[in-house]
């Protein structure tokens, strides 16, 4: 479409989006403008191609509710000044979706729904109601979503349309170095279960496991890195705790990198899952994937080729595939090269942006026939 200029507006996932808007921008024929708050994007600048144009803005706290306003009045400003055929929001934001959004109606708006329901445990995402999620699912003309499993439940729950709910796959996270260097395996296995901790995640069965998993492998690590909900029980489950290296903190991009690629498996021991970021990143550094068989999980590891899939809840499956691994670093290497590869041809931002694209194609030309006099179209 010529001429497309997409305001892309985010308040979270500065990484993912400054890699997607880059990948979006990669058609000259389209003007991104990226709004995403200054915390979020400055680590990630470096990433950005230099055709997005960039306006970042200060989120201040919920509990300064002045500068909340004025945020948000800046923001309608700023994005009617630029005048876009399309926004793109990334996640629901509480008061920019009850608040600004009524002001921006005239604009076609796509949104990407990372979850079709908030996640059991996760104490961040219920900070927002249910209902604001669905509601701005309503309001939009399509919807992204990144595993055909999140479709089913929204046309399941919503009644939207299925062809306004478009499966696009997470886009490629990670250190750029990672997807041309490999990186030599630790000395010591180390089976690695990084992001937020909340009840969803199954951190439990992986610390379940370990026992079986170093009664065969006596030298492996479990490396825990993340944090959310109190991490008091989880120590309490561990029966060999100077097995585990813990790093219950917010995790940097150079830390991340470092566990990375020391890791001799990512697993996601998940009950519950609509997608994961972790898996490309993991890809992304050649690690394969130890994953349950919930959610869009499935759909991201190639079983027996990029990693192995195990039922939910069974740590001694969970144990199994995790001590095949790391008895084979032969195996390790040519699953994780898979992945690598898997990755760079469905994941990239390039790919995923040419995907987004055509979303937008499809929000604008059902706005403007929608513009469209009945007389004119009968």
């Amino acid at each position: 479409m010529k001429g497309l200029k997409v305001a892309f507006v985010s308040f979270y996932l500065g990484e993912y989006c400054v890699r997607l808007a880059s990948g979006i921008a990669e058609d000259s024929d389209t003007s991104v403008r990226l709004f995403l708050p200054k915390k979020e994007a400055e680590p990630y600048l470096r990433l950005l191609n230099s055709p997005v144009g960039l306006q970042l803005f200060d989120m201040p706290r919920m509990r300064h509710p002045f500068k909340h306003v004025q945020m948000l009045a800046s923001l309608v400003r700023q994005i009617r000044s630029f005048n876009p055929d399309v926004i793109h929001l990334q996640f629901v934001h509480l008061s920019f979706n009850l608040f600004a959004l009524p002001f921006l109606k005239n604009y076609p708006l796509v949104l990407t729904v990372h979850d079709a329901l908030i996640h059991p445990g996760d104490a961040d995402s219920a900070k927002t109601p249910q209902w604001v999620y669905d509601r701005a699912c309503h309001q939009a003309r399509e919807r992204i979503v990144h595993a055909p499993q999140v479709k089913e439940l929204l046309l399941q729950r919503m009644g939207i349309p299925s062809d306004t709910i478009h499966v696009i796959p997470h886009v490629l996270m990670g250190e750029d170095s990672a997807l041309v260097e490999e990186e030599p395996l630790s000395e010591v296995p180390e089976v690695l279960f990084f992001g937020r901790i909340w009840e969803y995640k199954g951190l439990e069965y992986l610390i379940r496991a370990e026992p079986l998993i170093t009664s065969i492998v006596p030298e492996a690590k479990i490396v825990i890195a993340g944090r959310g909900e109190d991490f008091g029980r989880y120590r309490r489950m561990m029966v060999h705790p100077d097995k585990f290296v813990i790093h219950n903190e917010y995790v940097s991009d150079a830390k991340r990198a470092t566990l990375f690629r020391r890791a001799s498996v990512v697993v996601l021991p998940y009950i519950e899952a609509s997608q994961s970021g972790v898996i490309p990143v993991a890809y992304s550094f050649c690690k394969p994937v130890v994953a349950t068989t919930v959610g869009g999980l499935p759909e991201m590891v190639e079983h027996g080729r990029t990693g192995y899939l195990v039922p939910p809840r069974d740590e001694n499956a969970l144990a199994k595939a995790i001590v095949g691994l790391l008895r084979d670093k032969a195996l390790q290497r040519q699953l994780g090269e898979n992945g690598r590869r898997k990755v760079n041809a469905e994941c990239s931002p390039e790919a995923v942006g040419r995907m987004t694209r055509r979303v937008y194609g499809e929000a604008v030309n059902e706005s403007r026939l929608s513009s469209i006099p009945t007389a004119m179209t009968s």
